[in-house]
């Protein structure tokens, strides 16, 4: 069986773009791959964090994870920083990726802004620790957005060049898993836009913490055109708002955007937007009030990743021990 490895930082506020582009996903591939699920919470200290928000935001996306629907029986969960082995490979991949391959990552270019002089180094050399995150487990799928599909790459350049350095076929090659519908969710206040947390309109996000009351004002204010909708993509072509709505409700009801079409063809937004505040409200609303539950007992969440940490342990420590020898790495 296949193994997929994928993670979720966690960095607050998760909103309708983490569930449809990725937890919601992670769910429906349990029955046919062997998941590892990760907390990437290194990942999330490239940039400043409050620790105390920190330790809550990590709980926060494992109580999204259980309320969506993933086992942690039948799945590992954890955080990363519970396993060393994410780290150390880490360091390795440091010193076998290239500097010019990172400089190509545009990510990095995005997140520091013109203060790139000011960011840590952890944001720089973060793709590396994405790589040691996915190689540690010898993972084969990883499901990723089209924003990651470029550190996915880096991923695979890194396992070749460690392989054909050291004379060895070790690492497995990587593919990612892109969904379908929605798999990148925009902002409901600009259609160009990646929705997300660190928009400062709350306006541009719908939130697990979300009312339905909450929910539908925010639909009801998304961006629109005046224009109804078409009967067929085609027609959806140089309208980001209306395409984002309509992946939005395709992805919710598990359609097609083609489908959703042909059912609201020549209706106005009027009409379109009540409906699709009514199915976010049907999907969201018992995740949300599982997510408050779980969060009400956080030393059940903690003993949930702590037991998802040394199974994970038990995956890749071993992994770890054959390349520090592979590396010429002393071991106990």
């Amino acid at each position: 069986m296949d193994r997929i490895f994928s993670g979720v930082q966690p960095t607050g506020n998760l909103h309708l773009g983490n569930y449809l582009g990725a937890i919601r996903n992670f769910v429906g591939l349990q029955s046919d791959y062997e998941c590892i699920y990760c907390v990437v919470d290194l990942h999330a200290i490239t940039v400043w964090q409050e620790p105390k928000e920190l330790a809550s935001n990590t709980r926060e996306v494992t109580a999204a994870f259980l309320a969506s629907g993933i086992d942690p029986e039948g799945s590992i969960i954890f955080n990363q920083s519970q396993v060393p082995a994410h780290a150390q490979l880490a360091w390795i991949f440091n010193c076998v990726a290239r500097l010019g391959w990172l400089n190509r990552m545009t990510q990095f270019k995005e997140k520091a802004g013109k203060h790139r002089e000011n960011a840590s180094v952890g944001l720089y050399a973060y793709p590396n620790l994405m790589a040691a995150d996915i190689l540690a487990y010898k993972a084969t799928r990883v499901p990723v957005g089209e924003d990651q599909k470029q550190h996915l790459e880096l991923t695979r350049d890194i396992a070749q060049k460690f392989n054909n350095d050291f004379g060895v076929k070790f690492f497995p090659e990587v593919e990612p898993l892109i969904f379908g519908e929605a798999t990148r969710v925009m902002s409901l206040r600009d259609g160009t836009k990646k929705m997300s947390k660190s928009d400062p309109s709350d306006q541009s996000r719908i939130t697990f913490t979300d009312t339905a009351e909450d929910i539908l004002k925010k639909v009801r204010r998304a961006k629109t055109d005046p224009d109804a909708l078409p009967s067929e993509p085609g027609g959806l072509e140089g309208r980001s708002e209306a395409t984002n709505l309509v992946g939005i409700y395709a992805a919710l009801s598990g359609q097609t955007s083609e489908d959703v079409l042909q059912e609201f063809g020549g209706c106005g937004f009027g009409d379109f937007k009540p409906v699709l505040a009514d199915l976010a409200i049907e999907k969201l609303a018992p995740i949300s009030d599982e997510m408050r539950r779980l969060m009400a007992d956080p030393g059940h969440i903690d003993a949930i990743l702590a037991d998802g940490a040394v199974r994970a342990r038990a995956v890749a420590d071993p992994i770890l021990a054959e390349i520090n020898e592979i590396v010429g790495l002393i071991s106990s």
